[in-house]
């Protein structure tokens, strides 16, 4: 069968490379020159920044994606872990680092923000393993089919629960809330509208911790291309998709930039509601809004506690995210600061009033706007706002009802990242079916 995968990103290269060893023709566009989307690397004056996440959380997801489309992930490229996940440094002067794969670490750490809380955070991240284990096995390892569904995994998705609601109940110290919705509130997200079974990253940070790749995450994406090549996938770069053809409620192919491409199945591995074909079936939701992004080249080490942690958070108005994946030359160091907003003064003098003074140091910038972001990656690869528990339903993947049309990526799944993305394109892999 000839399948088009619409869209270079991690779910895009995940879905081609599966598909193809399954024995289908596979032909990968993408309208940037090189793969990878946001899992990409920007180079500057000597410098290398990630573009999007420095790390990853459950690294088997990358493992079996390699084992399943050839040589195993080992032979290629390491993963290796990170011993703090996340560093969060609050407005009022306390901090804690949040560290994986231990429930001890974890408890001893939130207890040295306040007596008892510790306790709170284990019993709030105790409660996650059972709706992780009933999701993974129903929904996020299999594409969803509640006639299949344990009646639970059915409960879970239809509960109006929020985030919100469920950190009011389970925290008594707002801090706690703070971490354990920042994967949401930096990806743009309300609290008040992220289904509460989506808590499940907590559980996961803690049992399997965060891995990332010596001189950035975003070399698995030049890994990954390889691979493609490996699979005998036609990739295209520098090929803008500009529409979906359909006949009738069935795909016949996509038009581009340089003309329209037949197939038999097509797997939308970006936003979909660039397409004007696609635009009905996802009408009710929207994208999530992208953020600013400041990469830094500066002389000389980064602060200890930033430069050991895979992510630095530093809470406030507006709050700073800071990540160091890349490579800079002999005695300098990268930095990339995301916020969303405006910040009151230049991101360099307000990382100074946080801690992180860097007034003299920087070397080299490159700042990016949402409009450029969105220029760049074509969308937005933080996927689908989060508007309640109809949004599970309303947005696109991994099948369609278009027939032949298949969705992977960030915007079929619950959220952005490796584990989600990538997951996208196994679920998208056992829908089409062998060749």
């Amino acid at each position: 069968m000839q399948v088009v995968v619409v869209g270079g990103g991690f779910g895009g290269m995940a879905s081609a490379a599966r598909l193809a060893k399954l024995g289908h023709a596979v032909t990968l566009l993408d309208r940037a020159p090189a793969l990878g989307g946001a899992l990409g690397q920007l180079s500057h004056e000597g410098f290398t920044f990630d573009t999007g996440p420095s790390t990853t959380l459950l690294p088997a997801v990358v493992r079996d994606l390699f084992r399943k489309s050839g040589r195993p992930l080992e032979r290629e490229i390491d993963l290796v872990p990170v011993e703090v996940i996340r560093e969060h440094r609050f407005a009022d002067g306390t901090s804690l680092s949040l560290t994986g794969g231990s429930r001890a670490a974890q408890k001893q750490a939130f207890e040295g923000l306040g007596a008892g809380l510790g306790q709170q955070w284990v019993d709030h991240v105790d409660g996650l393993g059972e709706v992780w284990e009933r999701l993974r096995k129903d929904y996020l390892e299999r594409p969803w089919d509640p006639g299949l569904a344990h009646r639970d995994a059915v409960a879970l998705l239809r509960s109006r629960a929020t985030l919100a609601r469920t950190f009011r109940r389970a925290f008594g110290d707002q801090r706690l809330a703070l971490v354990a919705g920042h994967p949401f509130l930096a990806d743009g997200h309300d609290l008040a509208k992220v289904p509460a079974w989506l808590g499940t990253v907590s559980y996961v940070e803690q049992k399997f911790g965060a891995w990332t790749v010596e001189g950035g995450l975003g070399a698995l994406g030049e890994v990954m291309t390889k691979r493609l090549a490996t699979r005998k996938v036609d990739v295209r770069t520098a090929t803008g998709v500009r529409d979906v053809l359909l006949s009738g409620k069935r795909v016949r192919g996509v038009r581009t930039d340089a003309g329209d491409v037949e197939a038999d199945a097509v797997v939308c591995a970006t936003d979909p509601h660039h397409f004007p074909a696609l635009r009905p079936y996802v009408r009710r939701t929207t994208s999530t809004s992208l953020p600013t992004l400041v990469h830094l080249g500066v002389s000389g080490d980064l602060p200890e506690w930033v430069a050991v942690a895979g992510e630095t958070v530093l809470h406030g108005d507006p709050t700073l995210v800071l990540r160091h994946g890349g490579a800079a030359p002999e005695g300098h160091s990268v930095l990339t600061v995301q916020h969303r907003g405006r910040a009151s003064v230049d991101v360099v003098d307000l990382l100074a009033e946080r801690g992180v003074d860097l007034r003299g140091r920087v070397v080299t910038r490159v700042e990016r706007s949402p409009a450029d972001l969105a220029e760049a990656w074509g969308g937005s690869p933080l996927g689908t706002q989060w508007r309640g528990r109809d949004t599970v339903r309303r947005r696109l993947g991994p099948t369609t009802p278009v027939a032949g049309l298949y969705a992977a990526g960030a915007h079929a799944t619950p959220g952005a990242g490796l584990p989600f993305t990538g997951l996208s394109g196994a679920l998208v892999a056992q829908a089409v079916g062998p060749a």
